[in-house]
């Protein structure tokens, strides 16, 4: 009798319970790393996770010149705040710029919001910048251009997803659906 409860015990301890989520990008709850970030927006105006509180975050490190990744990746955003409807005024979609030295305040103003009026783009100091993506795992570096200070960025192109309560619960590959994407923060909301 006593092995049986125990057999019984062990192999309900392996099964899913019936509140876990599966989630179609990486879940990385419980991440010692990247919980928080504090740069400056268009308006000089500071800006940390917790001003977004009640909202999912999504986080995309990139940059203005981008000739592909960055705005397939905007635009992809903006088709997933289109897909979750009324939803969409819970999360707010964040553009960190990994390139300070031309991506400045104005050029981000007309930049982010180009793609969808509810996005916002933040910047910092290139140390700022450092500091910010190491926190968040990111590889940046320049790559020469053509000419005296034209230069890419060969950069991380994932996004990073915060629930409501501001824990950074996912990270999404370059290239996943946006159905993909909009189901996952569907779940994340409805958990709150």
């Amino acid at each position: 009798m006593w092995r049986a409860l125990i057999l019984a015990l062990a192999l309900s301890a392996c099964s899913p319970t019936p509140s876990s989520k599966t989630f179609n990008a990486t879940d990385v709850s419980g991440a010692s790393w990247g919980s928080d970030f504090r740069l400056a927006d268009n308006d000089g105006k500071p800006r940390q996770l917790a001003d977004y509180r009640g909202s999912a975050v999504v986080l995309f490190f990139g940059y203005t010149q981008c000739p592909d990744v960055c705005p397939m990746a905007m635009s992809k955003l903006h088709e997933v705040m289109s897909q979750l409807g009324d939803e969409a005024k819970r999360v707010q979609v964040v553009f960190v710029t990994l390139d300070p030295e031309r991506d400045t305040p104005e050029l981000l103003a007309q930049y982010v919001p180009a793609f969808d009026s509810r996005f916002i783009g933040l910047h910092g100091s290139i140390e700022a910048t450092t500091t910010l993506a190491k926190e968040f795992k990111i590889f940046y570096q320049k790559q020469p251009g053509s000419k005296p200070g034209s230069y890419s960025i060969d950069h991380t192109a994932g996004l990073y997803v915060f629930d409501p309560k501001g824990r950074l619960r996912l990270f999404v590959r370059d290239g996943e659906e946006s159905a993909k994407i909009t189901a996952d923060i569907r779940t994340l909301l409805a958990g709150n």
